[in-house]
């Protein structure tokens, strides 16, 4: 199946209520296993690519190629979308495009919401001229994410959630409400009052970042009020890194990099078919 949008399947998600994971790739083995895992529970998926990520790996053509390849050659039914995650700027959006990608993400949240506005706006334009969704961001998600620095949680202001969502025509957006990139320190504190108040002025399928560490009654909450796509990253890299560690620290003399990346893959898919239950996309191909 070719590389689609995520317009349709999160629209589906919203609706039927559950959400589509997005989780991101870092290298061949990770698609692999993401993939995978979307084809066993018959699920649509997005693979996220940061910049950083897209560097690693090559660029933004060789990871839609690497993409594309993977669901010829693993003969992929699912609904998958190729998405730029936390794109810098409107050129890197353009940029990801004209490579392949069939999704962006804007993130000028970090501006005052006039230029976030004009700024997504232009990527709108260009991405739904070529059939490209777009996701867009107000208020500000803690942690670390590749080049994405955030010192605190700024939660989103809904009427300004409501002004760019009506003045861009974004496909979905992420509300700053609470998460953050990369481990928790303590407990996840979700702001569910104004998620269900960004929802209903706006009725777009609503987006969360740092989706590692959630508690399952939080995640369900949330998509009970309007979330309908979970960006999950840090604990595939936590039990990738775990399962390759185990083999290395049991093994001094292994040296073929197969015998422990594939553990790893291994770890991820079983961690993915994992978080696609729990978000109930299962059976939502």
């Amino acid at each position: 199946m070719p590389l689609v949008s995520m317009k349709d399947m999160l629209n589906k998600a919203l609706d039927e209520k559950y959400a589509v994971g997005q989780f991101n790739i870092n290298n061949l083995e990770w698609t692999q296993a993401i993939l995978a895992a979307a084809e066993q529970e018959k699920s649509p998926v997005i693979l996220g690519v940061s910049e950083g990520a897209a560097r690693h790996m090559g660029g933004f053509k060789t990871t839609v190629m690497m993409v594309q390849g993977l669901l010829e050659d693993m003969k992929i039914t699912v609904p998958v979308a190729i998405h730029l995650d936390h794109g810098s700027s409107y050129d890197k959006c353009k940029e990801a495009i004209e490579a392949g990608f069939t999704s962006v993400m804007i993130d000028a949240s970090h501006h005052p919401i006039e230029e976030n506005i004009e700024t997504t706006k232009k990527v709108v334009e260009f991405a739904h001229a070529r059939n490209v969704s777009v996701e867009a961001e107000v208020g500000t998600v803690g942690g670390q994410e590749d080049d994405v620095i955030a010192d605190g949680v700024v939660y989103a202001d809904p009427q300004e959630c409501e002004q760019l969502v009506k003045e861009t025509n974004v496909d979905c957006f992420a509300p700053a409400l609470g998460s953050v990139h990369g481990p928790y320190k303590g407990e996840p504190n979700l702001g569910y009052k104004e998620m269900e108040e960004v929802r209903d002025l706006t009725n777009k399928p609503l987006v969360l970042h740092g989706g590692t560490g959630i508690p399952t009654k939080d995640i369900q909450k949330a998509i009970s009020l309007g979330t309908s796509k979970i960006n999950v990253n840090t604990e595939n890299q936590i039990v990738f890194t775990n399962a390759v560690r185990e083999i290395l620290n049991n093994d001094s003399e292994v040296y073929d990099p197969r015998k422990y990346i594939v553990p790893g893959r291994e770890a991820i898919k079983e961690t993915v078919i994992g978080k696609i239950r729990e978000f109930g996309s299962n059976g939502k191909a």
